[in-house]
């Protein structure tokens, strides 16, 4: 509906209909199409001369089923049906065509065929009746087979213009009016129940979306390089049963490959409501797995993974598990009706599922190292948002799914300047590669010129706002028309460009990612073969007499090693120090930055808006101001946390970094003396080990490979183990988002209802709710302030924990490269001559498997180059 088509003819004519003095503003698409509505129906009523009591009461029934009981556009509907009956409006076809204006195909379509559900509700339809619905659909272009379609539906006939019942259908699909309002998608629900079944096409063999060929190449070189790491640890074992190699070595190499065993890409599907994300997801996976419903039906995480067997397992966030049928997991991953159209229940906001986790064996996308993630739809409602936000922090990549007919609105560009920001942490200035952005319901677009126009809008909006980077970025598809064929086993134009969407997506993940992840593993099982090789010709020269480890050396060794311990204890203290002068002084900042909440939120309360209107939609009005309001506060907590809390911390966690560096050089610096003095390269053997913890150690099952890399990135070497960006958006990350959804995502039941239809004072009605939802979230923040501090204090201890924890294991590294030199040249002490000699070739044997390793390693990075 183009609300821009509405006259000042129009204004009148609603405000004669309903007793009101309305604006432009005023004038919402559900208040247009139930003017429209009723015109027809009292028309169809009025058409043959007699006014049955069937058809007055369906008049009723139909209003009733369309309009919510707790919806003010029930008393305007009335008004509505008084001021077309004094005013004769059905008989003034200038004056419908002046409501109906703005209408698009679908809209007339719609209303027209209410009409011929009326016409029918008294058992016979009239001559006059379907002339009248004739001449008012021709001049509102509707299509005459359509009329014939719907005559034959509401009269039992049978249909033999397939053709035209699936345009009827596909006109008529509750998915197009989605953009709309509920009160739409209603309609055409009822509509839809009341036509034949959609006639099918014959299926053929089911084909997939894809060959998925280069997400099986990868697969191929992540299994090839985890046995690479079976035979090294074979090797590394083995010089460690010996006492030759570090114990250290194995570990490594076991992170390693748990990593690459547990490597996956993690996709998220995200967007508001109504842009067709469950449709997405089953046209991805080839199979209706999701449900599907005309309202919002996402009310929890849902991840699409491989398994040997089809199972569902819900996870709880009490950390309980069980496995659950398909039908449960329908109903688990869904909300009710009542709660999806905004009846503000609990049941949105005090779910006790974490995630849902559904297994396939023959899901292609998945069998190939994808998880999908469905979230819960953006932009619903402020707990399910919040969810989807904590979906972020582990995918590679993100699908944006918009609607084609209202291409990216101002919501959706704030959305993906959030995604942005995000997904980018501390780099602004950068637009995010990993954004996808699908136009969906492309099929609505008749014209070429059309969907040209769309694509190019798209184009300049995230070029303008530098919100997204690389090659097929944007994509329109129509998500349904694409899964019928995928199910039908036929091929059209939107498999076609739903085929072009997954070959860029599979381009970005195995390239841009999967690339980047073998290359990180295959550096980290180098720089243990680097250490491997280094021990081994330490041996060596311990075995021809080239280093001696004296007594006197050992002694000083064994002062090392005293004294590192005492380094890892002094470290550990003066971290728990710090960690409570930081707690100290967040407590001082947060007591600061409570005070003049308040004060700052009713400020921005000011600048709230709703398209609702505050006389016919004033509980959608509330819920958009109480969501505004959780917006607010969310972000003056991630201000605070990012301005106050980041400073504390980068202060304190400098001075502990500070010592922590101090510290790590004076072992080196201890290590250096050595090999000058023995011939060793003991500082050689640290900094590999230094760079394969860090390379090896990250990443855990069920995290995308972009969370692995990223830990990469941000986690530093031993030079430079400062928090950096990535402790600050985790800080941000937990105290900024779900907690906050829970406690507040009830403000908008509390303060909906009790404010009258406010007809005289739109402004005045509106600031009383503001002031209410403001009052409310006030009460609520305070209740639960001590527990929103906890969680910041929670995370203020592990971020110091954490750090201690990687200060120790380098510690405990260098320790062990100590133990390792005394331990070969205790060896080489019990031996006599002829197991000298014996050892050497052991030894020339274990380089060679070293090298070896090398080689498959290097084979494997240029086969994935290609």
């Amino acid at each position: 509906m183009d609300t821009s088509l509405i006259s000042s003819q129009t204004v009148e004519l609603v405000s004669l209909l309903t007793g009101q003095r309305l604006r432009k503003e005023d004038i919402t698409p559900p208040l247009l199409f139930l003017a429209g509505l009723v015109t027809v129906l009292l028309g169809v009523i009025h058409a043959d001369g007699t006014v049955d009591a069937e058809e007055i009461q369906h008049l009723r029934t139909t209003l009733t089923e369309l309009i919510p009981a707790n919806n003010s556009l029930r008393q305007l509907a009335m008004l509505m049906v008084k001021g077309v009956r004094e005013h004769k409006i059905y008989k003034k076809l200038p004056e419908l065509l002046a409501l109906t204006a703005c209408f698009s195909e679908e809209e007339r379509l719609l209303l027209i065929s209410f009409g011929y559900q009326m016409s029918a509700a008294d058992g016979t339809m009239h001559d006059r009746e379907k002339q009248y619905l004739t001449l008012i659909a021709d001049r509102l272009g509707v299509d005459a087979r359509f009329l014939t379609v719907l005559e034959a539906s509401f009269s039992s006939q049978a249909i033999r213009d397939t053709a035209a019942l699936a345009e009827v259908h596909s006109l008529l699909d509750p998915a197009r009016f989605q953009a709309l309002d509920s009160m739409f998608v209603r309609a055409a629900s009822h509509i839809s129940q009341h036509l034949p079944a959609k006639p099918k096409q014959q299926k053929n063999r089911k084909h997939s979306v894809s060959s998925y060929q280069e997400l099986k190449k990868f697969q191929k070189y992540r299994l090839e390089l985890n046995a690479v790491c079976k035979t090294l640890s074979s090797t590394l074992e083995n010089g460690s049963d010996r006492n030759v190699l570090s114990p250290n070595l194995t570990e490594e190499v076991t992170k390693i490959s748990q990593r690459l065993q547990s490597q996956c890409f993690r996709v998220a599907v995200v967007g508001e409501f109504s842009k067709g994300k469950s449709t997405l997801l089953n046209a991805l996976l080839g199979e209706e797995i999701q449900p599907v419903r005309d309202i919002p039906c996402s009310g929890t995480v849902t991840v699409l993974k491989y398994g040997p067997q089809q199972r569902v397992i819900c996870k709880y966030k009490n950390g309980r598990e069980e496995e659950i049928s398909p039908q449960q997991y329908k109903e688990k991953a869904s909300i009710s009706e009542e709660a999806a159209l905004g009846s503000f229940g609990d049941e949105i906001v005090n779910s006790e599922i974490k995630e849902i986790i559904f297994e396939h064996p023959n899901l292609e996308l998945c069998t190939n190292g994808v998880e999908i993630i469905d979230s819960p739809g953006l932009n619903e409602q402020a707990e399910r948002t919040l969810v989807t936000q904590q979906v972020l922090k582990t995918t590679d990549a993100v699908i944006f799914l918009t609607h084609a007919q209202n291409v990216l609105t101002e919501k959706e560009r704030e959305l993906l300047l959030y995604l942005k920001k995000e997904l980018n942490p501390g780099k602004d200035d950068e637009s995010a590669k990993s954004i996808f952005v699908l136009v969906n319901f492309a099929d609505l677009l008749r014209r070429e010129g059309s969907r040209q126009q769309v694509k190019e809008r798209v184009e300049k909006i995230v070029k303008s706002q530098n919100l997204i980077a690389g090659e097929n970025r944007i994509h329109l598809i129509s998500a349904q028309s694409a899964l019928e064929a995928i199910l039908d086993g036929t091929e059209n134009e939107y498999v076609k460009s739903f085929q072009d969407f997954t070959k860029s997506l599979e381009q970005f993940l195995t390239v841009e990612r999967g690339a980047i992840a073998l290359q990180q593993s295959a550096a980290g099982i180098k720089q243990i073969i680097d250490t491997g090789c280094a021990e081994l010709s330490q041996y060596r020269e311990m075995l021809e007499g080239k280093l001696t480890v004296s007594q006197g050396d050992k002694a000083k060794i064994f002062e090392q090693m005293a004294e590192a311990s005492g380094r890892d204890v002094k470290i550990r203290l003066l971290a728990n120090e710090l960690r409570e002068e930081s707690v100290e002084e967040v407590i001082e900042s947060w007591h600061e930055w409570v005070e003049g909440l308040g004060e700052r939120l009713i400020r921005k309360s000011y600048r709230w808006t709703s398209e609702h209107s505050h006389m016919w939609s004033q509980n959608e009005l509330t819920k958009d101001y109480s969501d505004q309001f959780v917006r607010d506060i969310t972000q003056e907590i991630e201000d605070w946390a990012s301005q106050k809390v980041q400073s504390i911390l980068q202060q304190n966690m400098g001075d502990l970094n500070s010592q922590i560096n101090e510290d790590i050089y004076a072992i080196r610096q201890e290590f250096q003396k050595f090999d000058k003095q023995l011939s060793s390269n003991l500082v050689s053997q640290f900094n590999n080990l230094a760079i394969a913890g860090n390379l090896g150690g990250i990443g855990t099952s069920g995290r995308g490979i972009a969370s692995s890399i990223s830990q990469i990135e941000d986690s530093g070497l031993m030079g430079g183990l400062g928090i950096g960006a990535a402790v600050g958006t985790a800080l941000l990350f937990f105290t900024g988002l779900g907690f906050i959804g829970v406690i507040l995502g009830g403000l908008a039941a509390g303060a909906g209802g009790g404010l009258g239809l406010g007809f005289l004072d739109g402004d005045a009605v509106k600031e009383q709710i503001k002031e209410k939802v403001c009052d409310l979230g006030f009460e609520k923040f305070d209740e639960s302030s001590q527990s929103i501090f906890d969680k910041i204090h929670e995370r203020i201890i592990a971020v110091f924990e954490e750090r201690v924890e990687t200060s120790s294991g380098a510690i405990a590294q260098a320790m062990s490269l100590w133990e390792n030199l005394l331990e070969q040249q205790e060896k080489r002490d019990r031996q006599n001559q002829a197991e000298w000699e014996a050892e050497k070739v052991w030894l020339a044997d274990k380089r060679r498997e070293l090298e070896q390793v090398q080689n498959q390693i290097e084979a494997i990075l240029n086969q994935s180059d290609r």
